[in-house]
């Protein structure tokens, strides 16, 4: 009878080993939860990603003012009618002068020709 006990706790160990430590265990399904919650955090920032690059496509698509605004900031573009200046400076001075755009320091200001 004590055998059988014997026996039985052992078998009991084991079990138990594979359960907590072993392959598909429940270490490894710790891991696994983990896992899918990164995949989850970057499926949801890449849907977001998805959003706005389809929100662009659309004001490409639709408006004329769009593509204008990325010629303007992109390309420099500068209308028939219209005047460029270009105010040069560090990023603090222009961020302390509310400049718009403290990224590149330059700001477009559309005026009228017949102003001038």
């Amino acid at each position: 009878m004590k055998a059988l006990i014997a026996a039985l706790l052992v078998l009991l160990v084991v079990l138990q080993w594979r359960f907590w430590l072993g392959d598909g265990g429940m270490r490894d399904l710790r891991q696994s939860r983990i896992e899918v919650q990164n995949l989850t955090a970057t499926l949801n920032e890449q849907r977001d990603v998805n959003t706005a690059l389809r929100a662009e496509v659309t004001d490409l698509v639709d408006g004329v003012g769009e593509i204008e605004e990325r010629a303007r900031g992109e390309l420099g573009m500068v209308g028939p009618d219209e005047t460029f200046y270009q105010f040069v400076g560090t990023k603090a001075e222009v961020a302390s002068d509310n400049l718009a755009d403290s990224k590149a320091a330059t700001q477009l200001l559309s005026t009228p020709a017949s102003n001038q």
